[in-house]
């Protein structure tokens, strides 16, 4: 009975409430992260960052169950490394000057952040609306979706992030090299890979739209060449970041973890996941799938129609 009283109180509030509400949850969050900063300010600066990422990630955690909508915390990922990046930047311990790596990437790093969170906003249609991922999980795990949110929902995205974000702390804490040839590679790679990714969600957001037919799938301009060109410019933008890091100093190589293991949760779990959906809800996807790359873009293969049709 509950559930239901709750679920009707979603439904009535308006996008712009859903907003503030979630605006709200980020300063609270924002706000707990720094009193934590603080308190573990005689630690190494990784655990610092660590410490109060976990705590903003708990304060999001608390408000999705309070809302019963885990999508509260969707922003958390383009978020939280521009938050990352300026503590680490600013950290009386780091090389406390901004040379042309370090003012190069915080700026792509802020566009990628306020794109990508724009997008998320755009899409979201308030706390009556819960990714249908989300919304999934809730229904098979029943009693046990208190755990799924904040371990798998929460946590692990928040994991990941954090390990993303190693590579920024080897560019803002720890660049000792020269601006070089690495870095004009690592600027082709991260700005191509936010261009792909904004073009991409473009593309998407006009198909949605304008397309009247739900049952009609986009396979024009990028999306010609990868089922998901979103997910390759988001996993781009990563590896993108970490050449920076080497560029910065060839001994925190060891922060390919991050790139590595955001990469495995887009190709190994993300994709799977999105490809079973559009399986279920349009079997003729089975085509799209055989005709065009799943992840890296590539021209469409060409095939006979008459031996892809189901059966």
């Amino acid at each position: 009975m509950s559930e239901i009283l709750n679920a009707t109180h979603n439904n009535s509030i308006t996008k712009s409430k859903s907003v503030a509400i979630c605006m709200a949850a980020y300063l609270t969050a924002g706000a707990v992260a720094i009193f934590t900063g603080y308190k573990f300010q005689d630690y190494h600066p990784l655990v610092v960052a660590g410490a109060a990422d976990l705590t903003a990630t708990i304060v999001i955690f608390i408000f999705s169950v309070y809302y019963k909508n885990a999508s509260i915390y969707d922003p958390y990922w383009s978020v939280a490394p521009v938050a990352i990046a300026f503590f680490w930047l600013l950290h009386p311990d780091s090389i406390n000057e901004i040379g042309l790596r370090q003012a190069i990437v915080l700026i792509l790093l802020s566009f990628w952040s306020a794109r990508l969170t724009f997008n998320w906003l755009r899409r979201w249609r308030g706390l009556s609306h819960e990714d249908w991922r989300y919304e999934d999980l809730r229904n098979k795990t029943g009693r046990a979706f208190g755990l799924v949110n904040f371990f798998g929902i929460h946590l692990f995205p928040t994991i990941l992030v954090f390990g993303g974000c190693l590579s920024l702390y080897a560019i803002l804490f720890k660049g000792v090299n020269d601006f070089g040839f690495l870095d004009c590679l690592a600027i082709a790679v991260t700005a191509g890979a936010i261009f792909i990714e904004a073009k991409a969600d473009r593309q998407l957001h006009d198909f949605l739209s304008t397309n009247s037919n739900k049952g009609q799938l986009l396979s024009s301009g990028l999306w010609s060449y990868s089922r998901h060109p979103n997910y390759f410019g988001e996993v781009l933008f990563w590896w993108g970041i970490f050449l920076f890091a080497i560029a910065a100093n060839i001994t925190y190589w060891w922060t390919i973890i991050g790139p590595a293991m955001i990469t495995l949760l887009f190709t190994c779990i993300s994709i799977p996941l999105i490809e079973n959906h559009m399986l279920k809800k349009n079997p003729d996807y089975i085509l799209q799938m055989r005709k065009i790359s799943a992840f890296i873009p590539w021209r469409e293969k060409k095939c006979d129609e008459t031996n892809l049709r189901i059966g």
